[in-house]
């Protein structure tokens, strides 16, 4: 019996590594995806605009394991803070978390990314491949990384980009914090995040998981 068992597990590790990366990242996200996990809700420091309990639930099962478990804490809002990316980049100097960014549009549209760390300005793509996008209109859906590249998060004070490739953003957003653009992108696979390719920021918030 148990040299059976010890043969089936060495089986299943060989189906594994022959796997290639989309394949397994297709049967990864199908396993999420198709079945209600029962992930406790996380409880907020600092008052969102944005967030409804569902969307907490939805993106819950996305989160990397290093933040399952924490409370989410607003670092950053533009109506607290203001529309400025420098702004943004100093309220997350020596902060060491995954930061989970929500816009909402004018259109009243929700969506946005998780970073694998903190967000600052850099010459190179950084992050690793823990960063998704994701959209909830008109139904959730979530992009994790293809594999194709390594064009995480790049910033500098005049913009913000996260997924790129071939001349297009999967997000990208203004010094300003005022315009966004998001194209479908080679780092993520993902859909545009919002119906129009280029968007209007309503609000924008930042959670760090602390």
């Amino acid at each position: 019996m148990c040299e059976l068992l010890i043969n089936n597990h060495e089986a299943i590790n060989r189906e594994v590594l022959s796997m290639s990366t989309d394949e397994y990242r297709k049967t990864s996200l199908f396993a999420t995806g198709s079945f209600d996990l029962d992930f406790p809700i996380p409880d907020l420091i600092g008052k969102t605009e944005i967030l409804t309990e569902e969307h907490r639930e939805k993106l819950c099962g996305h989160l990397p394991a290093r933040a399952e478990g924490y409370s989410w804490s607003l670092i950053f809002s533009t109506s607290q803070h203001g529309f400025a990316l420098n702004s943004l980049y100093r309220k997350m100097a020596r902060l060491e978390s995954p930061i989970l960014i929500v816009i909402e549009d004018t259109e009243h549209n929700v969506f946005g990314a998780l970073t694998s760390c903190s967000l600052h300005v850099s010459d190179h793509f950084y992050g690793t491949g823990e960063s998704l996008l994701y959209k909830f209109n008109p139904s959730f859906k979530v992009f994790h990384w293809a594999g194709e590249n390594m064009y995480f998060i790049k910033g500098n004070m005049e913009s913000l980009s996260i997924g790129a490739g071939d001349g297009r953003f999967g997000l990208w957003l203004d010094g300003d914090l005022n315009q966004g653009r998001s194209q479908s992108c080679s780092t993520y696979g993902n859909e545009p995040l919002a119906p129009q390719e280029d968007f209007v920021i309503k609000t924008l918030e930042c959670w760090a998981f602390v």
